[in-house]
């Protein structure tokens, strides 16, 4: 006697429904505007990065690309500054908690050592995980917390966003079809690589010329 719970498929973890949510936004009438409350969103609290949907929004129609990009950069910074302003007034009254238990990849231990990196780096940690997979609402929230010079942080949010989203855009109307999975699979790693080099380069003109 076969067992019948064998050929039951394992339902998907949280993870993968919510990234199978935010895709299925593509084949709507609805994708601009999910892909402008998704950058929001993912700027402060959501754990789905917006490239999830602006892949196929810029395949589907290439010469829309930019504008894809333009409009999820501007709702995920404008996202930053929400959390910003939720981090500076709303912290040490339940926020950190929250924070703590709800938000993936936020960490106490990750939170103070955001603050160390602000203390060394300044605003090119906030490019940097504004540009990279790092998770940018980690900076974010903790920019609000520590206090962090405002306009900078959104002009280092600006360009850091931008830089991302229209760099994936402008690949995506030039390749096509082609560089999607080499995007999905190694951009991220790139992005950093590059900060990283930019960066060291920083080191280098401090402490060595």
């Amino acid at each position: 006697m076969t067992n019948s719970t064998a050929s039951v498929p394992a339902k998907p973890g949280l993870h993968r429904r919510l990234y199978n949510w935010v895709l299925h936004w593509a084949d709507t009438p609805y994708a601009l505007p999910a892909l402008f409350v998704l950058s929001f969103a993912e700027s402060s609290f959501f754990p789905i990065p917006p490239d999830i949907l602006l892949l196929p929004l810029c395949l589907g129609q290439p010469t829309k690309a930019l504008r894809y990009a333009f409009w999820c950069s501007v709702a995920s910074v404008l996202g930053g500054i929400a959390g910003y302003w939720m981090g500076y007034g709303l912290w040490n009254v339940g926020l950190d908690q929250i924070c703590y238990q709800y938000v993936p990849g936020f960490t106490e231990e990750k939170f103070m050592h955001v603050g160390e990196l602000y203390e060394e780096w300044s605003y090119w940690i906030v490019f940097t995980a504004g540009f990279t997979i790092i998770p940018y609402k980690l900076f974010t929230i903790s920019a609000g917390v520590f206090g962090i010079s405002f306009i900078p942080f959104v002009i280092a949010s600006l360009a850091g966003r931008s830089a991302r989203f229209f760099l994936v855009a402008w690949l995506l109307r030039r390749y096509g079809q082609p560089i999607r999975e080499f995007i999905e699979k190694r951009l991220g790693w790139m992005m950093i690589l590059f900060c990283a080099l930019l960066l060291g380069g920083f080191v280098l003109v401090k402490y060595v010329l």
